[in-house]
């Protein structure tokens, strides 16, 4: 596997880390800017927003520069946004530096999914993508326990730092690693031509797919937190330790996905959003008990990260012609359906919802993504046109 890819998926770590960090931080950050939790939740959708519309902006602002300099640009700005967040003195400040910190996220995926898809030959980019969509996975095994410990150990400031630093770092391996040479050759696909690559149903139905898995898990994820403090009846010196077992199980979860990607993408996405349902309907008896609650935890975390290599790699697939904004928009569908996701827990949990309840939204969100999905190959193997 290129180095480049190596360097990319640390990149992506720690773009990661910073977009998962609030739930880890949620109620020491909330009790310090003296805002109630599902407010400090609506952080998780403001950011979210900010990456789906800044990210499609920037990739059709950027589409003539090197993908080399957007990528490195990005991450620098990355870094600076983290230092404004750690330095923010009230929720309204925080809220406008997660907001700088968004716009690059999704240019940052977008250039840096079609670079993966340049370095490497068809055959092995579900190997990939899995390396590269593990940076996440990473950010959610040891940046979001890892935000979660130094937050309570120092303040929630210095997770923000922490990440910044990472950020500057992740920069620097990417000025001596990816290629100097553009990872595409012949000349750029129009602007016209990549809206028409997105009629294609395989790209249009996958980003579906996407935002509807998103909402339910982020809105079960954003209050994890909550949920192992007042339901399961955790202290929070215990609670870092879960976490690290749900990213154990998102790490297993994007390893199963990449061979499943390179073996049978389809019946592969289609089982595994089937297994989620199953863990979102158990998890309302788990949640109950320590020892229980962990083990569901894992086999979520497993099926909420396998599911996402198949979708990307079909939608590269779908629009190869003209991949840049398809691959941008990729980043859009996830935060559309993050900030669906979190806003909608906000608002149940706001009109009197118990955090008890919130896996129900996952049960229904992943059985629509699984008839989504299941629509799609249906109309890939009967070769339908679809339009939209």
């Amino acid at each position: 596997m290129p180095i480049a890819i190596y360097a990319l998926a640390l990149a992506a770590f720690a773009i990661g880390s910073a977009e998962f960090i609030i739930s880890g931080i949620l109620p020491p950050l909330a009790t310090d800017l003296n805002v109630s939790i599902p407010t400090a939740g609506m952080l998780v959708t403001a950011y979210a927003i900010g990456v789906a519309i800044g990210g499609p902006v920037l990739n059709v602002a950027t589409a003539r520069y090197s993908q080399r300099a957007v990528l490195i640009s990005v991450m620098l700005l990355f870094a600076v946004a983290q230092l404004l967040c750690a330095m923010a003195p009230d929720y309204g400040l925080l809220l406008v530096a997660r907001l700088v910190s968004a716009c690059g996220h999704g240019a940052f995926f977008g250039a840096g999914t079609v670079m993966v898809a340049a370095l490497v030959e068809p055959k092995k980019r579900g190997a990939a993508f899995s390396l590269f969509v593990g940076g996440i996975t990473a950010a959610n095994l040891l940046g979001l326990p890892g935000g979660s410990a130094i937050g309570v150990a120092f303040g929630w400031r210095a997770a923000f730092l922490a990440v910044g630093a990472l950020g500057f770092l992740a920069a620097i391996v990417m000025v001596f690693r990816l290629p100097v040479a553009k990872a595409s050759t012949g000349p750029r696909p129009t602007f016209r031509a990549q809206l028409q690559a997105l009629r294609h149903q395989q790209v249009w139905m996958s980003y579906i797919t996407i935002f509807l898995v998103m909402l339910g898990t982020i809105a079960f994820a954003t209050y994890q937190v909550p949920v192992m403090l007042n339901v399961t009846g955790l202290t929070e010196d215990i609670v870092p330790l879960y976490l690290l077992v749900g990213g154990v199980g998102s790490v297993f979860g994007i390893w199963l996905g990449g061979r499943g990607t390179d073996w049978r993408p389809m019946p592969t996405l289609v089982a595994v959003l089937l297994v989620q349902a199953l863990f979102y309907f158990t998890m309302l008896f788990a949640m109950h008990d320590r020892v229980w609650m962990l083990i569901n935890l894992l086999f979520l975390s497993i099926g909420g990260f396998a599911f996402s290599t198949p979708l990307q790699a079909r939608i590269v697939m779908g629009a190869r012609e003209a991949p840049n904004l398809a691959s941008s928009l990729i980043s859009s569908a996830f935060n559309v359906g993050i900030a669906s996701g979190a806003g909608l827990g906000a608002l149940l949990l706001s009109s009197g919802l118990g955090y008890a309840n919130l896996p129900m939204i996952g049960i229904v969100s992943s059985l629509l993504a699984a008839g989504s999905a299941g629509l799609s190959w249906w109309l890939e193997v009967t070769r339908t046109p679809v339009s939209a």
